[in-house]
């Protein structure tokens, strides 16, 4: 029997700090997201960030939590029972981090019958620390608790045609009779070292600015080159016009150099270079979540406007559109009637 497991990136169960801080224990102790060894992420990690951010980290929880719960948890369960209603097939959640686990998703589907599993990573892109982290985990539970059951996953989607028309579409529902100047996409940053750690021909990239538009099989597993197509896609789509659009890179961590321009540097670059509106979009998110909802919708828009800006337009992420639930519940239904994947 076959069975859907959504997996997202994960939350806190409450924005109280004790759940903040088991979460990004969980979180920045897994070594693809920290990739240092064992004891220096721990002294990182235990000895340094678990006593100074889940504070700080609880309160920016705290502005975006919801009376139904975390913002990425509840999106995330109304795209499910959505997507439910156009399958026949059973289709569980799971987080990478936190509730509910890995296990728990692939148990829900266990406890059904279920043995041929499609997972689907709710990551447009591949990374080191989401996409690559989730197939890890749920390959290592698989063996240890669900040996007789097959996993198979759904590739980044960056460049698939019916993704990039929901994206497209939704940016320019959002900003239908908005004006603005320039629009900035705006997606997860990681460390510039994940990009060559994911370089399968171990000598493509070498983030030069040229290496992501020359064609190379690197490409299937490199999150700069992924994220640049995906911002280029969209500008054809919208058929923006040179200039009136960039990417950026957010939530850098530490000291190492991360994946540039930056956003929050970019967002007041513009202010002060005389922008009044930006809108930004962050395609690197199906679901929105602190990142988005906080990071960018609360603090970059309050420097924007430090800097002399006026108007800033963050434009959702899809979550559980319905065009997007039918394009996923397409993607589903073609893998259990013909066993074919999104490509």
């Amino acid at each position: 029997m076959k069975g859907v497991l959504l997996v997202n990136l994960g939350s806190p169960d409450s924005p109280n700090p004790k759940d903040v801080r088991r979460y990004l224990d969980q979180f920045l102790m897994d070594e693809r997201v920290i990739d240092v060894p064992y004891l220096l992420r721990a002294f990182l990690v235990k000895g340094i960030i678990l006593n100074t951010r889940p504070k700080k980290s609880a309160a920016a929880y705290k502005k975006i939590w919801w009376e139904e719960g975390s913002p990425l948890i509840v999106l995330s369960e109304r795209l499910q029972e959505k997507i439910r209603g156009n399958t026949s097939l059973p289709v569980s959640l799971a987080m990478r981090y936190g509730n509910p686990s890995i296990k728990h998703g692939l148990q829900e589907l266990h406890d059904q019958g279920v043995t041929d599993v499609l997972m689907i990573p709710l990551y447009p892109q591949f990374a080191m620390a989401t996409t690559e982290t989730i197939l890890v985990l749920a390959e290592k539970v698989r063996k240890k608790h669900f040996p007789q059951m097959k996993i198979t996953d759904v590739p980044a989607f960056y460049h698939r045609k019916d993704y990039i028309e929901v994206l497209s579409r939704s940016i320019s529902e959002a900003l239908e009779g908005k004006e603005y100047e320039h629009i900035l996409f705006s997606y997860h940053g990681v460390p510039e070292r994940h990009i060559q750690k994911s370089d399968i021909t171990k000598s493509h990239c070498k983030i030069d600015g040229q290496c992501c538009k020359t064609a190379s099989p690197a490409h299937e597993f490199c999150y700069r080159h992924q994220c640049y197509e995906t911002t280029r896609q969209v500008a054809d789509s919208l058929e923006l016009k040179e200039g009136s659009y960039s990417t950026s890179f957010q939530s850098r961590l530490g000291k190492d150099p991360w994946l540039q321009p930056y956003t929050d540097q970019t967002v007041e670059d513009f202010a002060e270079k005389g922008v009044k509106k930006m809108a930004i979009v962050t395609p690197a998110f199906v679901s929105d979540c602190l990142e988005t909802l906080e990071e960018i919708g609360m603090e970059a828009k309050e420097e924007f406007i430090e800097k002399g800006g006026e108007e800033f337009h963050v434009i959702p992420c899809i979550n559980d559109r319905n065009d997007w639930v039918e394009v996923m519940s397409r993607w589903i239904n073609e893998w259990d009637t013909a066993e074919t994947l999104p490509v």
